[in-house]
């Protein structure tokens, strides 16, 4: 196929890290829908080619997708043009098409050059959504990308502008559905609207716990595209997934969230993003460490390098002392969710007082009192409990859009 090569050379690079179930095996006689079938696997929504492939027939069809967008060694782009579906355009996210980008960093537009299908970048760091000429241009948006459950993750971000831009176009949007990593867990404080932005878009918790196919339906449900209007939408489920599966990624997200341990704590340790602690961009061990050169009393350290997909990572070349929580399980990971326990560490032991955090935080934590609590000495359990009943509330209010059994 058309992008087989470079995405088999993708999938080899982490398999390893992230192996587990995905699409199907490539290698067998049979397609990877039919495999994950028989095993009971889960089917991703762009195996599933009778359901949306006579959607898209005599129309412009633009893809938002990444090297996530796999169907055992296949991209879906390669699916898409092998059937005679006429891609006019592909929208690429946070990272780019091919997920090398560093994170926030601007992606511009240019020309996938193995297919000649024009990229428009959508994180190039101008505007929110695609421009009236390109939407003109097109008549349906396929959306098939792999994202990881958290409210920060800005791919679900970007797919929220697409259907922005295709109710007030009248275009239509079809979601590849895809399992969520993170689907077990419901966790974090609601988004106070007030702090919406590229990594907030959403009145949802930090650890959703819904596909992006069910947060499209329920951005569409509750009202929350802009001026309250509705995208034409369709959402290819995936099969033989709940939200109790441990679905392990076949491909690494995006450059720094290589493990699952990384995406199981990557819930509790985000955050460092807004303060001057590495939390291991630079290293072989991104967001499954942190540390700072004046933290102290520490007996592990790390020093972060300028690499590809951290081209200049905070405490760059600096010898950080700090903590190594690879030894955690994933299970307890899991079990602490929205956990504020590294950050208050890292907070009273540098002991630097409003230094410490920068305005990115309320962004990525969506309340403008927590940093408050953790300055006047609340724990991590004491924080966590004022934000029990907004999570069940929100389970309540998603239960209508959940396209699968919890």
């Amino acid at each position: 196929m058309i992008l087989k090569q470079f995405f088999k050379v993708a999938l080899a690079a982490t398999a390893g890290m992230l192996a587990g179930c995905g699409s199907g095996n490539a290698n067998n006689a049979n397609t990877p829908a039919q495999d994950a079938a028989e095993n009971g696997e889960v089917i991703v929504g762009a195996a599933r080619t009778e359901k949306y492939l006579p959607l898209l027939k005599d129309k412009r069809v633009a893809l938002f997708s990444n090297h996530t967008g796999m169907v055992g060694d296949r991209h879906t782009l390669d699916i898409l043009l092998d059937n005679k579906v006429n891609v006019v355009c592909i929208f690429s996210p946070e990272h780019g098409f091919r997920g090398t980008a560093d994170a926030g960093e601007h992606v511009s537009s240019s020309v996938d050059e193995p297919t000649g299908v024009p990229i428009a970048s959508l994180y190039d760091g101008k505007k929110r959504g695609p421009s009236k000429e390109t939407m003109d241009g097109l008549d349906v948006i396929v959306v098939d990308i792999q994202d990881v459950g958290l409210r920060y993750y800005t791919y679900y971000c970007t797919m929220i502008d697409l259907m922005n831009a295709a109710a007030e176009a009248g275009k239509e949007v079809v979601v590849l559905d895809r399992p969520n990593p993170n689907g077990m867990t419901v966790d974090g404080p609601l988004l106070d609207m007030k702090y919406q932005s590229g990594v907030g878009r959403l009145p949802i918790p930090v650890v959703h716990g819904m596909t992006l196919g069910e947060l499209a339906l329920m951005a569409n449900g509750e009202g929350w595209l802009r001026e309250g209007r509705k995208a034409d939408l369709e959402v290819v489920s995936c099969e033989n997934y709940t939200h109790a599966t441990r679905y392990r990624l076949p491909i690494a997200p995006s450059p720094n969230l290589r493990t699952m341990l990384a995406i199981y704590l990557y819930p509790a340790t985000c955050y460092f993003e807004a303060t001057p602690v590495s939390l291991g961009r630079g290293t072989d061990m991104p967001f499954e460490v942190y540390g700072h050169p004046d933290m102290k009393n520490r007996s592990f350290e790390f020093t972060p390098r300028s690499v590809a997909g951290a081209k200049n990572p905070p405490q760059l070349d600096n010898l950080c002392h700090g903590v190594d929580l690879r030894g955690i399980s994933e299970e307890e990971a899991i079990a602490r969710g929205v956990d504020l326990t590294y950050l208050i560490d890292a907070y009273r032991d540098l002991n630097i007082g409003d230094k410490f955090f920068n305005s990115f935080f309320e962004k990525l934590i969506g309340r403008g009192d927590i940093r408050t609590m953790i300055e006047q000495g609340m724990s991590a359990e004491e924080i966590k409990a004022t934000w029990t009943n907004d999570v069940e509330n929100f389970r309540k209010q998603r239960r209508p859009y959940l396209l699968y059994a919890e």
